[in-house]
């Protein structure tokens, strides 16, 4: 009986140099597991492996060594501790995200709630070829958002209070882009060089910061054999309509112009820049 090796990629297990023997990609959403997964992973891996995880640069795992006729019995102790296989090959993958506000001080949006929002939106669906999502809390950027096609930045636009104010002036003390000046006992924010991180409100020691978070979107990253940081196009935006009306416009205009195998950026190129930043702003506002 012929194997279907292209349907066993798409569900995860991709080949290994060794006949017979597959490496088994797990779905996990922004790097998120459960002891009881992680349990389940590790017996899976003793069991039908050869005893050990590769945990990939996309924060998924990986069990090496999978034989070919252990397939159908992996896949059922899998679901037994609630772990799913993930997907290889041109469609959406696995979400990244870091551990945003809900864990780190830095962080100015949950992350975490937000990558799993994108994974039941677009975890694998079909497209012409592969296509990343990474989410990050903040400016530190630890998930390097530019580099993934779709890449989503969290930011804190902020509006000062003057009658909470205590004039301290640690807020412009603690500004990296030289944002914030204080004239005569009172803060001039240049809107042009803040960078929405949020570390002004933070510090205020006062409140005296009318903050309002946000999401900062930069659109086809390549980080493989050619590099290309991924651009902004639209302004920081603060709601959950807005933002999955803007995604949905990028994957659309991937899925309807992209050739088979050709990645967002290079789909961008040859389409033309204009017309996608049309595209992009046209959902943007509406």
């Amino acid at each position: 009986m012929a194997v279907d090796y292209a349907t066993l990629k798409k569900g995860g297990f991709m080949r290994q140099k060794q006949k017979n023997c597959f490496s088994l990609r797990l779905k996990v959403v922004g790097g998120h597991l459960t002891a009881k997964q992680i349990a389940t992973i590790a017996e899976v891996s003793e069991k039908y492996g050869d005893g050990y995880v590769h945990l990939t640069s996309r924060q998924g795992v990986e069990i090496p060594f999978i034989k070919l006729d252990d397939i159908e019995e992996v896949k059922t102790a899998l679901a037994e501790g609630n772990c799913e296989p993930g997907v290889c090959g041109p469609r959406v993958r696995t979400v990244t995200s870091c551990q945003g506000k809900e864990i780190c001080p830095s962080g100015c949006i949950d992350t975490y709630s937000l990558a799993k929002e994108l994974s039941e939106r677009f975890f694998a669906k079909d497209l012409p070829h592969k296509f990343k999502f990474g989410v990050t809390g903040c400016q530190n950027n630890c998930l390097k958002a530019e580099e993934n096609d779709v890449g989503i930045k969290g930011g804190i636009k902020v509006k000062w209070i003057e009658d909470k104010c205590i004039n301290c002036g640690v807020c412009e003390s603690i500004c990296r882009t030289n944002a914030i000046t204080v004239e005569d006992r009172k803060i001039i924010l240049d809107e042009s060089k803040c960078n929405y991180c949020g570390r002004c409100t933070k510090a205020c020691p006062a409140d005296s910061w009318e903050n309002s978070e946000g999401y900062i979107l930069s659109f086809g990253g390549l980080f493989g054999n050619r590099i290309h940081k991924g651009e902004e196009i639209v302004p920081i935006i603060h709601d959950k309509d807005t933002l999955f009306r803007v995604i949905d416009a990028a994957v659309g205009f991937f899925e309807e112009y992209a050739n088979p195998g050709e990645r967002f950026r290079l789909t961008i190129e040859r389409i033309g820049e204009n017309k996608f930043k049309e595209r992009i702003l046209e959902a943007y506002n509406g």
